[in-house]
């Protein structure tokens, strides 16, 4: 999360001018430059230790969680390193503090090298494993918890390691096979079923394209993405959301946060030797043109008249920076089509907006009554263009919530559920839109305390209003969270708790500490910069905001919030600001309790309820057999659970999600928006916390408006008179 502020830290806003690093202009650019990463990591150490929050003690336990980070981020399976390189290592465990003071990369020298030739020892492995047919009739197992395994004392337990791996993963491929083909000869008796000797050696091919394309990935990494990778290590030592960017990084961010970018509106993904266009994003200037299609192969690009340049084998990043480029410019595809036909596709690039970052709304009627859903899937903001002419989530709502009221609908449902945050400062105009005006957040620096507000008197709606949240809502979805909860203007529904991300972060490039630069972008860091805190003065971080009403949540017992996170900044509190509470709020409570009935006594929640402690229980198993008469019993016996909880899978709430009629006129002319809007529509009408989070609003309805009280069965269901 970042805000645009005026002022940064009077740190680390020191000028080129008052301190700059140089580089060395005796040295010419090489393609492997150790001078330009220890530049590099001089320039983070001193950003970091300038305006990081609260910084951490460079010393010996510093060292040894970054080397245990590491380390496990380069080999997370065990399979490429020996005990023998573990020790070897280990001897720098307590020594990488001084290395990083000391700008030395020997420890990152040496695993770097060691890696490379492990590779390139698996890559012989796997294929030496998969040219033999597997046994499964023989009693052995394989336990996954890698964390806890050993690291292999040679290479003939090293390639006995990657042999169970891999035989696991065949297995269960072959088996599914297996189901397949006697499914199908259950559908037609004239069949003939592929015999297990068929299955096995189609599981074993499918295993090798699948690792050669894992293996081929990996080769696609160049030394500074395994630098950087080490870089990040000793970033998450300070803590979980201080992260460098190295240039094409930094790019991905900007459109994450802004939804836009410049090009030609296209996904694209690789496919072996090839580029393959993957999705046209709805209302690119690829979509616009209706040449470039889904399934097209891309084998050459060319700037404008310039020379085609082939780009079969290239790595993808690679062919992304030359077709990406600014608007008006010509980039022209050569593309292989479907039926095998080569065309060249001239493309004049443009803005390219990425909808599915945006708000969007629905309404339904229920008990006579019309409600709307909103959803907002990231707090973003334009900071290239404060003009007014950015898209801006803040100003998007505000116009969301107009046209809903247009509809006029008597109740809104704020659905930020995996919303990880984006805009501090977009986060306040949206919680401002809620009530009259006054303090939304407070947040604190190294320095000082001070309190964001509301100061614009208007309110955009004043009406019922539940906020929808799950344990995936973070950062600037806590802080509207807190707020509408602070000033009870609302009702949080959903997780026990939110994710617990109670920080606020910067991005600083760093090209601007580096004068006389020889090496080219430097890229940018990520770092923490202040904590805030809700209003009432208690802290989000670690905490989150618990829901006013929980809702049984299939994955509520498995460790993914802030508290799990290595590096965590603690939770404390500070005085509370002033604040008045809101004065519309005499149906709360009743709707809180009434929703609480509910839950307690509706099925569908209980199995979701006994799903959780299941999923729970699951994650706990590590330990698999790899015969397969054994591997069938546990699986059948899994799948006959599961058969249980399919009711979860299966449910409709019997409510009819529809476009506003602004979107019904987009949707019209473009097709991908209409099955995009349809996918969410119907999923709307699966979910069964939307259908509660209305049931709440309807219990927060004026009983003068309320049309009717139809009761609800314990599956939460309408019954009928």
């Amino acid at each position: 999360m970042k805000k645009n502020y005026k002022k940064l830290i009077a740190v680390v806003c020191l000028s080129v001018s008052l301190y700059a690093f140089t580089s060395d202009l005796n040295n010419s650019k090489k393609a492997i430059d150790p001078d330009k990463d220890k530049l590099l990591m001089e320039v983070l150490m001193f950003v970091i230790n300038k305006g990081h929050y609260s910084p951490a003690a460079i010393d010996d336990n510093f060292s040894k969680g970054v080397y245990g980070e590491y380390i496990k981020a380069l080999d997370p399976s065990k399979r490429f390193f020996l005990q023998s390189d573990i020790i070897e290592f280990s001897k720098y465990e307590l020594e990488l503090d001084d290395q990083l003071m000391n700008k030395d990369l020997t420890f990152f020298n040496l695993t770097y090298d060691r890696l490379m030739l492990r590779k390139g020892e698996g890559n012989k492995i796997y294929k030496e494993i998969l040219n033999t047919p597997f046994d499964y009739k023989i009693e052995e197992s394989f336990n996954v918890d890698y964390d806890k395994a050993p690291y292999a004392k040679n290479n003939i337990e090293l390639k006995e390691k990657w042999r169970k791996q891999i035989k696991l993963s065949t297995l269960s491929s072959f088996t599914d096979k297996k189901k397949l083909e006697n499914e199908k000869k259950l559908k037609d008796s004239k069949y003939i079923i592929k015999t297990d000797a068929v299955l096995e050696a189609e599981t074993r091919e499918s295993s090798m394209k699948s690792l050669n394309e894992s293996f081929g990935s990996m080769n696609e990494l160049k030394r500074e993405d395994w630098f950087a990778l080490y870089i990040n290590s000793i970033m998450s030592g300070f803590d979980p959301h201080t992260t460098y960017f190295a240039p094409e990084e930094k790019e991905k961010f900007d459109v994450s946060i802004s939804g836009k970018f410049e090009g030609i509106g296209a996904q694209l993904q690789k496919k072996n030797d090839y580029i393959e266009v993957l999705e046209l994003i709805s209302g690119g200037p690829a979509w616009r043109g209706k040449l470039l299609e889904k399934g097209d192969l891309i084998i050459k690009v060319a700037q404008s008249n310039g020379v085609a340049l082939d780009i079969v084998g290239m790595r993808l990043p690679d062919v992304i920076k030359k077709i990406k480029g600014p608007k008006g410019s010509e980039v022209r595809l050569t593309v292989k089509k479907a039926d095998g036909t080569i065309q060249i596709i001239p493309i004049i690039r443009d803005i390219v907006e990425i909808e599915e970052t945006y708000v969007k709304s629905s309404v339904i009627e229920k008990n006579g009554l019309k409600y709307g859903i909103i959803y907002l899937p990231k707090f973003y903001v334009d900071f290239e263009n404060k003009d007014g002419k950015g898209r801006d989530a803040a100003k998007d709502m505000a116009q969301e919530v107009d046209r809903l009221k247009t509809a006029g609908v008597k109740g809104i449902v704020l659905d930020v559920r995996d919303d990880g945050g984006g805009s501090l400062e977009t986060a306040v105009k949206i919680a401002g839109l809620f009530i009259e005006e006054g303090p939304i957040v407070q947040v604190r620096s190294a320095l000082k305390k001070e309190i964001l507000y509301d100061t614009d008197k208007k309110i955009e709606w004043d009406g019922p209003l539940v906020i929808m949240v799950n344990e995936f809502s973070a950062s600037a979805s806590e802080i509207l969270a807190a707020a509408v909860q602070d000033y009870k203007r609302g009702i949080i529904v959903g997780s026990k708790q939110t994710f617990g991300k109670g920080t606020v972060q910067r991005v600083i490039g760093l090209n601007q500490y580096i004068k006389n630069n020889i090496y080219g972008d430097f890229g940018a860091l990520k770092t923490t910069i202040q904590k805030f805190y809700r209003i009432n003065g208690g802290s989000t971080q670690l905490e989150g905001v618990s829901s006013d009403v929980v809702m049984p949540d299939r994955y509520a017992y498995l460790k993914k919030g802030e508290r799990d996170e290595a590096n965590a900044l603690t939770w404390d509190k500070i005085d509370s600001a002033v604040y008045k509470v809101w004065d519309s709020t005499s149906r709360f409570d009743e709707a809180v309790i009434n929703s609480k009935k509910r839950i307690e006594n509706n099925v569908q929640f209980k199995l979701i309820e006994e799903n959780a402690k299941w999923i729970d229980s699951r994650s706990a198993e590590k330990e698999y057999s790899l015969n397969i008469d054994k591997f069938k019993i546990a699986q059948n016996l899994t799948e006959e659970t599961a058969k249980k909880f399919k009711p979860i899978a299966d449910y409709k709430n019997n409510l009819n999600f529809n476009s506003l009629p602004y979107e019904l006129e987009a949707i019209s002319k473009d097709p991908i928006l209409k099955e995009k809007r349809e996918k969410w529509h119907e999923n709307l009408s699966k979910d069964i916390y939307v259908e509660e989070a209305l049931n709440i609003l309807n219990d927060l309805q004026p009983k003068s408006i309320v049309k009717t009280n139809i009761p609800i069965d314990k599956k939460g269901k309408l019954v009928k008179r």
